[in-house]
């Protein structure tokens, strides 16, 4: 038997040798390395209103550059500020899917800018499109990739943008209402026509929003940091809010990641010195009012009346896009932070591991291993998984090796001597636990994904201004560059192979920025053939095992607006970035997703416009060419008449 990895636990030995015969992970691995094999791609499409093919770089391409299947010429990068449009590569064409303000749910008024209500809202489209999961019809196992469900997250609003003359020291309870209702999440069918996708509006269509009601499941269910007013129980909520990433679970559900909540609530000030306090002030809650003002008129957002309303945010959040009727489940097993994501990926024996990253400087990487083993063959029966299991926080050592540290009532730091009263507790306060169990403290992660073909799980660190700045934690080999403004990505590899193993060995696969920039690495592929990227958010893998990274910040990073890029991560190319997309003024590139079969790319494009104020400055009039832009989500894919290979040959 190997040492325990800690001393509070009993023996561990992922390291040790595997039983004979076939593994469930390994039935499920070979299936991947087919469909990878097999994998096709973009396909026929047709420009929309504010799309444009953009010059390509001059690089030509090589040997290598097919080995990936990869074979668009990569964009030149867009000066920012410089174009309100879709840039992709020659022989590749868009599809404008979905915008705000477009009917959802059947019954729902068509979109009126001048005229809108809280009410119309809550049946359309809503703002700020961030993840996207397809969900092929008819059902959790199919693989159609003509016909499906999209579930996109609305992360937040732009009030600015929304209403005419809108003063955020004065906003009425009306645009407040109508901006709750512009949260949380929207499901609707899409089809695949012959040049386009379009947006079904049928029974599947479906409006979480900032009052829909959600069930807390899990560990700290009732706790008493979750009661309130209007729940006594702590077992119910109103609303999600803030949805940024997500995941979707090998059972067909789609897991929505709450992240920025602290922005909601006001008056933490107004709270006595004591634990709770503590806590929200550990996840950046208001100390007065909030820059949105909803306390004006709902009590839940002010602590001086609801103190422990903002436990109930933080959470992932497991909803079901094939019924229109289920509850939304808060998963508190997964613990409480500013989520990006909750990605999922089966370990060697059955078990479901779920990644996440915790959207904030000097923040940590965690995963969360279930109890119970997936059953391929009964849904019902893994539609309780995510309520019991162990979740784990990430310490990247020096030498790139790295432990995932579980956080545990009544192990190590986490007892009552140290002011812990229970599991709940850990869970609410998720950050704290990693605070004592000494996690490694990232640049901002962001999403966290498993490769399906190699099992390798990559972390995307967004940027941190403040590393090694005044009295900020300094430089250490996993977050290498001070002042790092450029982000970069970690390639984690689990030991043994198995995502739920309790060690893993970590090497930097990117170091964001200029090529020219002597700081910058792409996995050593030579850099005068690579794109420039700063400031990477989200990412998805093609069936081929390669990368797809959305930038959000590249502006401020190296002076580019917004990107998605491909980039393999095995071979002769690894390394080898392209810009493959570009996104409008202001606006960043969130939630990419393939088809199952590679033929489709969605992109949601986020806060277009951002900066400008609606009837003052324009800075966007994409995708309607109004005096104001409207967040959308898009799918690009090959013109008529074209090759149809994207992820591999």
């Amino acid at each position: 038997m190997s040492q325990p990895l800690y001393p509070w636990i009993g023996d561990q030995d992922e390291d040790s040798e595997k039983p004979s015969g076939t593994t469930f992970q390994e039935v499920l691995d070979r299936r991947t390395l087919l469909k990878g094999a097999a994998a096709a791609a973009l396909v026929t499409g047709v420009a929309a209103t504010g799309i444009s093919a953009a010059e390509t770089d001059s690089t030509e391409p090589n040997e290598a550059f097919f080995r990936s299947g990869i074979e668009f010429s990569p964009l030149k990068p867009t000066t920012s500020g410089t174009a309100d449009f879709i840039n992709v590569p020659e022989n590749y064409n868009v599809s404008l899917v979905i915008r705000w303000g477009d009917p959802v749910v059947s019954g729902a008024p068509l979109f009126d800018g001048n005229n809108m209500t809280a009410a119309s809202q809550a049946g359309q489209f809503g703002y700020n499109n961030d993840f996207v999961g397809y969900f092929a019809l008819p059902d959790w196992k199919s693989q159609n990739s003509q016909l499906g469900i999209l579930a996109v997250n609305f992360e937040y609003t732009n009030p600015e943008l929304i209403f005419p003359g809108y003063s955020s020291s004065n906003p009425t309870k009306e645009q407040v209402d109508i901006e709750i209702a512009a949260h949380g999440m929207g499901f609707f069918e899409v089809q695949r026509m012959p040049d386009a996708w379009v947006n079904v509006v049928g029974p599947l269509g479906r409006r979480v929003t900032g009052e829909t009601v959600c069930e807390i499941t899990g560990p700290a269910a009732g706790d008493e940091w979750m009661k309130t007013t209007a729940d006594t129980t702590g077992t119910r909520v109103r609303g999600t809010l803030n949805n940024c990433a997500g995941g979707k679970t090998p059972w067909g559900t789609v897991l929505t990641a709450e992240e920025n909540f602290n922005q909601y609530f006001a008056n933490r000030n107004s709270m006595a010195d004591g634990p709770a306090k503590t806590a929200h002030a550990r996840y950046g809650v208001t100390t007065g009012a909030s820059g949105r003002k909803w306390e004006r008129f709902h009590d839940r957002f002010d602590l001086a009346k609801e103190p422990n309303e903002p436990f109930r945010f933080g959470w992932i959040v497991e909803i079901d896009p094939y019924d229109p009727t289920f509850v939304p489940k808060k998963r508190t097993a997964l613990g409480r932070a500013k989520n990006e994501c909750a990605t999922t990926i089966l370990a060697r024996d059955g078990r479901v591991v779920v990644y996440k990253g915790d959207d904030e400087r000097f923040d940590y990487v965690y995963k969360f291993v279930t109890s119970g083993k997936f059953n391929p063959d009964n849904r019902a029966a893994n539609m309780s998984l995510l309520d019991s299991g162990t979740l784990y926080a990430a310490k990247l050592n020096d030498d790139g090796t790295g432990e995932w540290i579980p956080l545990i009532f009544g192990q190590g730091p986490l007892t009552t001597a140290n002011g812990w009263r229970n599991q709940a507790h850990v869970l609410i306060n998720t950050r704290a636990a990693g605070d004592a169990l000494g996690a490694t403290k990232m640049d901002r992660p962001e999403d966290v994904e498993a490769n399906p073909v190699t099992g390798k799980v990559y972390g995307l660190f967004t940027n941190n201004s403040n590393r090694g700045v005044g009295t900020n934690p300094g430089t250490d080999p996993a977050n290498p560059r001070p002042n790092n403004r450029s982000g970069h990505i970690i390639e984690f590899v689990e030991a043994g192979g198995d995502n739920a193993a309790l060690r893993f060995s970590w090497n930097m696969f990117m170091l964001c920025g200029m090529p020219s920039d002597p700081s910058t690495d792409f996995a050593g592929f030579p850099k005068d053939q690579v794109s420039p990227i700063g400031a990477p958010d989200q990412c998805v893998f093609d069936n081929a095992g390669n990368l797809w990274i959305g930038t959000d910040g590249m502006d401020s990073a190296i002076g580019f607006q917004d990107a998605l890029y491909a980039c393999p991560t095995e071979g002769p190319e690894r390394g080898f970035l392209r810009m493959f997309a570009t996104v409008p003024v202001g606006a960043e590139t969130c939630g990419p997703e393939f088809t199952p079969d590679n033929s489709t790319v969605f992109i949601a494009i986020q806060h277009p416009g951002e900066g400008g104020v609606r009837g003052g400055q324009v800075v966007s009039r994409w995708p309607d060419g109004l005096d104001y832009p409207k967040p959308s989500i898009i799918a690009i894919h090959k013109a008529f008449g074209t090759s149809p290979t994207i992820g591999s040959r």
